[in-house]
């Protein structure tokens, strides 16, 4: 090879011409970022349960926004339901977010079915509504009707001097009706809503409606003193107080649903007072 000029010319006879030297700096070197592609999922926390599956936006909507959309937005709910579509209603995982709080949640919003006028609730939990305490305020609330009523039973037979059976269908009873109260009323309040074009959603519901029963958990208890016109006030203060929590975290999200918002929310109200009537029929009503 021969060169010249800051030209190589090639020694080869079959090719011809001459090509100009690489004359100039370095290339930089080019270094790629770390990625996580390998890892599947990816180790993103959502929420206190690391990686835990959120159901389709649909499921919940943000009960508070006076718009109506979801918390993901439209795209993360068809990503999700591009995954598993409502199967994933059947699994385990779909339902796990729903009870990822802790005892101070629980308590706080315990706290706040016993101030019913505040009507915040659902302020508070739009974002993280929970099943763990409805479902455990429900369970504790049959249990306690059921072993009260039978207590007061057996104490005014003994009173009188008659023979006492335990009856076990106030425990059949009790959970028939507080489980059902509890499912089926929030489900048609929320078709009723969906129907009036009215922001809502399923699981908040189900939220509200769980903790709303809590203050008949004392108001049960106390109808052990045994006085007629006593335990009629206990119902009456503790189902006008669970009623006003319902209707007043409702109100602020149904008045935008046209001039029948009142009737709703008038129905709402009186229907949990009708559950505080039938609780004190059936389970305080002593008769020997």
């Amino acid at each position: 090879m021969m060169s010249g000029g800051g030209y190589s010319a090639l020694d080869d006879p079959k090719a011809s011409g001459s090509v100009p030297a690489a004359t100039g700096p370095d290339p930089p070197t080019i270094k790629f970022a770390d990625s996580n592609l390998q890892t599947f999922p990816p180790s993103e926390a959502k929420g206190k349960i690391s990686g835990a599956y959120r159901p389709p936006t649909d499921a919940d909507d943000t009960f508070s926004s006076k718009s109506g959309g979801g918390r993901g937005g439209s795209g993360a709910g068809s990503d999700d339901a591009g995954q598993g579509g409502w199967f994933r209603m059947f699994s385990v995982a779909a339902y796990k977010p729903y009870f990822d709080v802790d005892t101070s949640d629980v308590m706080e919003r315990i706290w706040e079915s016993v101030f019913p006028f505040r009507g915040t609730f659902t302020e508070k939990t739009s974002e993280n509504p929970d099943l763990y305490g409805p479902f455990w305020t429900c369970t504790t609330l049959i249990f306690v009707a059921a072993s009260i009523a039978t207590f007061v039973t057996y104490l005014s037979h003994k009173w009188h001097n008659k023979e006492w059976n335990y009856d076990i269908n106030l425990v059949t009873w009790s959970a028939g009706l507080f489980y059902g109260y509890v499912t089926f009323v929030p489900l048609g309040l929320y078709v009723i809503l969906k129907y009036f074009s009215a922001p809502a959603g399923l699981v908040q519901l189900w939220c509200l409606y769980g903790y709303s029963l809590f203050i008949f958990i004392p108001a049960s208890l106390l109808s052990i003193v045994p006085i007629e016109i006593f335990r009629w006030v206990i119902a009456g203060v503790a189902g006008f107080m669970s009623a006003t929590f319902v209707a007043m975290n409702l109100r602020a999200h149904i008045v935008n649903s046209g001039e029948r918002w009142f009737l709703i929310v008038a129905g709402i109200f009186l229907l949990q007072l009708g559950l505080a009537v039938l609780l004190k029929l059936y389970f305080f009503t002593i008769t020997v």
